[in-house]
């Protein structure tokens, strides 16, 4: 059994309906490739890249799972698609109903193509690192030498007095699903 940390976004409506709702319903979803042990809270966070569209909903959690890294990454591929995201036809660092990312699976380092991990971005991506930090704050990253704690702290110094990127919101299906 491995543990993984896995991300989850949404910024548009799916057939599950608003993201927050969506989130909440691919929570549980989740569950049908192993348990989820911990979740995040839900943050609503200003978009990375292309800034031009609504801001996300993101959160974290970790899932006990028997997954390969592989299939794990292929079976969170297939929920995009159940959800209403094609990434083939998606905008990069666009709009989109879901995005699901493995962060971590235990203290794995693999570089293949299309699965790489650690995540590479994580350092740099507040809306992951602040919902991660809630449910893992010592959670020692493989090949970084750096705890989450750590990797938050050196982001909020480079992103000093940015009180909007990343806000903790309260949500009735998200709190309904928990």
């Amino acid at each position: 059994m491995s543990t993984a940390y896995i991300a989850l976004g949404s910024n548009m409506d799916s057939a599950a309906g608003p993201p927050d709702a969506t989130l909440a319903a691919v929570a549980e979803r989740l569950g049908t490739l192993g348990t989820v042990i911990r979740r995040s809270s839900l943050y609503s966070t200003r978009p990375v890249g292309f800034a031009a569209q609504p801001r996300f909903m993101n959160a974290v959690v970790a899932l006990d799972t028997t997954l390969a890294p592989r299939t794990l990454l292929d079976q969170l591929l297939a929920i995009e698609r159940e959800f209403g995201r094609d990434r083939s036809k998606s905008i990069p660092n666009g709009p989109r109903t879901l995005d699901l990312d493995i962060l971590l699976v235990d203290d794995l380092e693999i570089r293949d193509p299309g699965l790489e991990l650690p995540h590479p971005r994580l350092d740099q991506r507040a809306f992951v690192l602040v919902p991660l930090h809630e449910i893992a704050p010592q959670l020692r990253i493989a090949g970084r030498g750096k705890t989450v704690e750590q990797m938050l702290a050196e982001l909020h110094q480079t992103q000093a007095g940015d009180t909007d990127a990343v806000v903790r919101m309260e949500s009735n299906h998200w709190r309904a699903a928990a």
